[in-house]
């Protein structure tokens, strides 16, 4: 055993689940399988809908294929090694293969902020400059926000595993955690922990701050330049186009905005809240993301039902 008080390191980590409802595991490990198959079915959809309609072949949308194939990548990393603790009783988990999957969480968390800000910005640019739109948003600027957002998120969260790499882990290996989640795997090391949960919070806060902040900017702008249009019509048509994003933003940062004031600030909610609003963080967003954009995008909602129901006839309304 690692815990013989022989100072022994330690070669894996023991991942609990949900503590204090472990009895139940079996039950809530239905509804982490019906979002993660909902999830690779709902983003799969989206992507194949937006290769097969050409009138989909706009930056917004080659944006939401990049939130699409971020979404079930962020799904793939956490659910089923939940399933595996809830259905299987597998706790174990390898301390490296710990970080990988500590390392790929929080890489694609940054990736989906940055892609909802780049979001933001198109429709910024589709609703203020809309003349420039097609000059500014060109395939090559596209790709180029896209690689810009992926390697902000891989250089920001790499310090994180190689700076647990250096600490020294002999007795504690029980993670109160359903996955191996950054803080929940820093507070079990035998040494000073200060520069891993400053680096930590520096990062979280800095993400959040810039990507927010940069999102309710656009929104600003947007909504100055809707108010200064002279028909109701178009003012209805310019904010229509918005709402799906608005409402992918509030799924995705709601949660995530509810667990880390929680973690840090809510001394009395009990673990167990913790760690289901920090699971529902990575599993719903994923989830609702096309659904909201499928029930939001005539586009998208008319060729799903087409795809689905090729003989039904499509509303032209």
């Amino acid at each position: 055993m690692e815990d013989n008080g022989t100072h022994h390191p330690i070669s894996s980590f023991f991942l609990v689940g949900i503590p204090g409802l472990q009895d139940f595991h079996c039950w809530i490990g239905i509804p982490v399988f019906l979002l993660f198959a909902l999830t690779l079915l709902g983003n799969s959809i989206i992507i194949v809908t937006v290769k097969l309609e050409p009138s989909l072949h706009q930056p917004m949308y080659f944006f939401l294929c990049m939130l699409a194939a971020n979404d079930m990548a962020l799904s793939s990393s956490t659910a089923p090694k939940m399933l595996s603790i809830f259905w299987f009783n597998d706790h174990r988990v390898g301390f490296n293969i710990c970080l990988t999957q500590m390392y790929f969480i929080h890489t694609l968390c940054i990736i989906e902020s940055a892609l909802l800000l780049a979001m933001a910005f198109d429709r910024y640019v589709a609703i203020c400059i809309p003349l420039h739109y097609t000059t500014i948003l060109t395939t090559s600027k596209i790709i180029k926000m896209g690689l810009v957002g992926v390697s902000r998120a891989i250089l920001m969260v790499l310090p994180c595993p190689l700076l647990i790499k250096r600490l020294p882990y002999y007795t504690n290996y029980i993670i109160n955690h359903a996955y191996c989640e950054h803080m929940a795997v820093v507070k079990l090391a035998n040494a000073n922990t200060l520069i891993n949960r400053a680096y930590g919070i520096s990062v979280a806060l800095s993400v959040m701050i810039l990507d927010l902040g940069l999102i309710a900017t656009s929104y600003i702008k947007i909504l100055q330049a809707v108010f200064r249009l002279s028909s109701q019509n178009a003012r209805s048509k310019a904010l229509g186009t918005c709402a799906a994003h608005v409402c992918t933003i509030l799924v995705s940062y709601t949660p995530a905005l509810f667990s880390f004031l929680t973690h840090r600030i809510g001394k009395k909610v009990p673990p167990s809240v913790h760690i289901i609003f920090a699971s529902l963080y990575l599993l719903v967003p994923p989830t609702v993301n096309p659904l909201v954009y499928g029930i939001k995008t005539k586009q998208i909602r008319d060729r799903v039902v087409g795809l689905f129901f090729p003989n039904k006839k499509i509303s032209e309304h």
